[in-house]
């Protein structure tokens, strides 16, 4: 067991700070408690002038898919020979031994969502893992966490000698995938495991399922604004559940996307308008929305920014007038919920995941450096 004593903890869920003591014990939080009494089966660690945060969350990055290695060995976050491949799997992808892990987990990123880019209509699922470890296997929380779907300028570009040359066909392709999911679907229940009734076996709405069926969420890219409406439209149209990644829109639609209420993953802004879509990019968007009272996650989007800027990308968010608090919960207990996995990480509480930063400064600060981390109990090194 170890004992974190006389650090101002900073649980994620209090908007207030307490100099509180952390008890681990091997990857979990037993205890959270003022002037807990240390045993001699307790490693005590002075935590006196630190700070200490739950561990911080991106919920979508291409993590080990699109390597710091420039070229096409390590590049794996497309797959850019079909515009819709639900088959595919983050997790087959993914490099643990790339660099950028080691990075981000010593930055206190202790968790992310990754998995494939924005090439496809439909492009796969999405993974939820920690940032330490060298299996792939054995560091992942939700192997297939959420279907990532893509609106706007990506797939029109990628794929517009392939039949996807407008958005009205990258809208009519999702559909046409969601209807034959759902009469696949159906003729799989009335034929009751009768095999001469069965339908042929289809991996690609074998794979597609769980989204009809509610038990994972579209992950649906959309910058602008009007591709952000009909990502809400067909969740809508077919009840799915949805999570929007980046609107880049989101300023100029507060109103919209409060009654929606739907989750958000904002960013990432720390970035250049690279295409016409992102003309509005600015931090004004996650501001704007959390304002609003939004509990929306902050993302980097890495490699696009950097994994480790993420506490960064809040503290410029606080300077462009976001609540330091809500900035806070945009890096830990937000994304935690957004991802479905809050009862393990997100925030300090007993019970949870023992995924701990230690830092002396404000992680806010860009000049300021993480002191130590930990994920699972086990200090980053």
């Amino acid at each position: 067991m170890r004992l974190f004593k006389n650090g101002i903890v900073y649980t994620a869920r209090s908007d207030q700070p307490e100099k509180l003591d952390i008890l681990i014990d091997d990857s979990k939080i037993i205890k959270v408690e003022k002037d807990i009494e240390p045993t001699d089966q307790m490693e005590v660690i002075d935590a006196e002038g630190y700070r200490i945060y739950p561990g911080f969350i991106d919920a979508h990055c291409h993590l080990g898919m699109q390597e710091s290695s420039i070229g096409f060995e390590g590049n794996d976050v497309n797959e850019i020979t079909d515009p819709i491949t639900p088959h595919l799997r983050a997790i087959d992808a993914i490099n643990p031994m790339d660099e950028t892990f080691l990075e981000a987990a010593k930055a206190g990123i202790t968790c992310v969502a990754t998995g494939p880019g924005s090439a496809n209509v439909i492009g796969g699922t999405f993974a939820i893992i920690k940032t330490s470890g060298h299996c792939i296997d054995d560091m992942i929380i939700v192997e297939n966490a959420a279907m990532k779907c893509a609106f706007g300028e990506n797939p029109k570009r990628v794929y517009q000698d392939k039949n996807n040359f407008s958005r009205m066909s990258t809208a009519a392709k999702m559909r046409e995938t969601i209807l034959k999911t759902l009469d696949y679907d159906r003729r799989k229940q009335l034929a009751e495991n009768d095999p001469t009734k069965m339908p042929a076996w289809d991996m690609k709405l074998e794979a597609m399922l769980p989204v009809i069926r509610r038990e994972i969420p579209l992950k649906a890219h959309a910058h602008q604004a009007n591709d952000i409406f009909t990502a809400i439209r067909i969740a809508r149209e077919f009840d799915l559940k949805i999570t929007l990644e980046h609107v880049t829109d989101g300023a100029l639609i507060v109103d919209e996307l409060v009654q929606e209420n739907i989750p958000l993953a904002v960013g990432p802004s720390l970035h250049a308008r690279s295409k016409f879509e992102c003309k509005n990019l600015s931090f004004d968007g996650p501001v704007a929305l959390s304002k609003a009272g939004l509990p929306i996650s902050i993302i980097t989007d890495s490699p696009v920014v950097p994994l480790n800027y993420l506490p960064m990308c809040a503290g410029i968010a606080v300077q462009h007038g976001m609540d330091e608090c809500e900035a806070l919960k945009a890096i830990t207990i937000n994304p935690a919920k957004l991802l479905g996995i809050e009862d393990r990480v997100g925030s300090i509480e007993a019970g949870k995941d023992a995924d701990l930063v230690l830092i002396q400064g404000d992680p806010f600060d860009i000049l300021e450096s993480v002191s130590r981390v930990f994920i699972n109990g086990r200090e980053v090194e």
